[in-house]
């Protein structure tokens, strides 16, 4: 049997890491359950995972067993709680600081335990090397990491023969019975002796057929897809069976700038929903510049003005317009749009609606969770981000919500995704992007 020892920060990020370790011993040093109790009263992520971990604990007492002696955990292994180490370094016995509690227990339950491993689990990368640099084996805690490398890109490539691309030009279908692709995938048809010669279409999965895209003569609110993955974006976005679409692309790919053409084109002129509802995560980037004035509106300009930004090029204002006051805030006026922090989105039943979340990437897994389950009758969510600039201390490239939702919907009907790659905000941001 091996021995793991979790760290405060562990239970703070996943409370369902308790049963994550098939049918060992999980340990929980009490003074990370002192630590926990800190954050219980946060109206925040972590303290709903606070008041998480202490329900789990509280439940597993049932049946009359002694957190102290060992609970049954359902998989088969069992959780204690240890509350207090033997024989430890001096410097650590002496100090009151929670991280050195934390490894004496981890110590005393190697010592005791000897014979059998003992790892202690954590994802501060310094306690990790204060635990190795004092004999005591660690690890970081990866949960349901995604290989961001592996990660679902929404488009793939079928090497076929050009009377099969002809076919498809010519049907507006071609049969893919045999083909093992994702509902919603977008497959690139390239003969093989003319690679030069190709097609584009969407998969459809119940019918295991490709159907062609949608066809942009007029564009979409004067934007037209300048690339491929552009014109699968449009696709999704405008194809009103498809609930759910995740965009990701570094910055400068047009993620931003198609959700929210689509939005105004499904809003505005097809009237298909009742209003245009964008909101991101509010994270600064570098420091922070403190509380801001004003209502709730002022305080968001700062944090939304790159989507005003987005919004007036889009109603294709000129300078004098501008100077006239003629600005984002007309359709606000008129009800098109809203704009509105995530942090109130909790409670809400939002029906027909198109609601664009930008910087998903800082979101976490029950965050996105949360805004996807607000979802009303006939509402479309879009979730768009760049995994590789995150901003929120508590995720990263792998267990962000948005990575997590493109991996967890890929082949349901109902969703959508697609990866952007080339850049086409600028020359120079394509290079900035590319070289830094």
């Amino acid at each position: 049997m091996k021995h793991f020892v979790l760290d405060t920060n562990v239970l703070l990020h996943d409370p369902r890491a308790l049963l994550q370790f098939a049918d060992n011993e999980v340990v929980i040093p009490i003074f990370v359950i002192e630590e926990i109790d800190q954050f219980k009263k946060e109206a925040s992520e972590r303290g709903r995972n606070a008041r998480e971990v202490a329900r789990m604990l509280d439940g597993l007492r049932e049946g009359g067993h002694r957190l102290s002696d060992g609970a049954p955990l359902p998989g088969g292994g069992r959780l204690r709680v240890a509350s207090a180490a033997r024989a430890v370094p001096t410097t650590l016995r002496e100090s009151q600081v929670a991280d050195h509690l934390i490894l004496m227990v981890a110590l005393d339950v190697r010592d005791y335990n000897k014979g059998e491993p003992t790892i202690f689990v954590t994802k501060d990368v310094n306690l990790r090397i204060r635990a190795d640099a004092l004999g005591l084996t660690s690890m970081e805690f990866e949960g349901e990491k995604i290989d961001i490398d592996e990660l679902h890109t929404g488009m793939t490539e079928l090497v076929t023969s050009g009377a099969d691309v002809d076919a498809f030009y010519t049907n507006n279908v071609l049969s893919l019975a045999e083909a093992n692709f994702k509902a919603n995938q977008y497959v690139l048809l390239r003969d093989r002796d003319n690679p030069s010669h190709s097609a584009l279409g969407r998969f459809d999965g119940p019918n295991k057929k490709l159907i062609p895209l949608r066809k942009l003569r007029e564009g979409v609110w004067g934007i037209r897809p300048r690339n491929k993955e552009q014109h699968c974006a449009l696709d999704l976005l405008l194809c009103d069976d498809i609930k759910l679409v995740t965009l990701i692309g570094k910055a400068g790919t047009g993620k931003t700038m198609l959700a929210l053409a689509a939005g105004l084109q499904k809003v505005v002129e097809e009237q298909i929903y009742s209003k245009l509802l964008v909101s991101r995560p509010i994270f600064p980037l570098g420091r922070d510049v403190g509380y801001l004035p004003g209502d709730i509106e002022e305080k968001l300009n700062p944090w939304m003005q790159p989507i005003y930004d987005n919004v007036e090029f889009l109603m294709g204002l000129s300078k004098t317009e501008r100077k006239n006051g003629r600005s984002y805030q007309e359709l606000i006026d008129l009800g098109y749009i809203e704009i509105e922090p995530l942090t109130y989105i909790r409670g809400r039943s939002i029906p027909n609606q198109f609601i664009i979340v930008d910087e998903a990437q800082n979101l976490t897994p029950h965050e996105v969770k949360t805004i996807i389950t607000r979802v009303g009758e006939a509402t479309k969510v879009v979730l768009t981000g760049d995994p590789y600039q995150i901003d929120n201390p508590y995720v990263d490239a792998t267990s962000n919500g948005l990575t997590t939702v493109v991996e967890k919907f890929k082949g349901e009907l109902m969703a959508g995704h697609v990866t952007l790659s080339k850049g086409e905000r600028s020359p120079l941001a394509e290079l900035a992007s590319n070289v830094l």
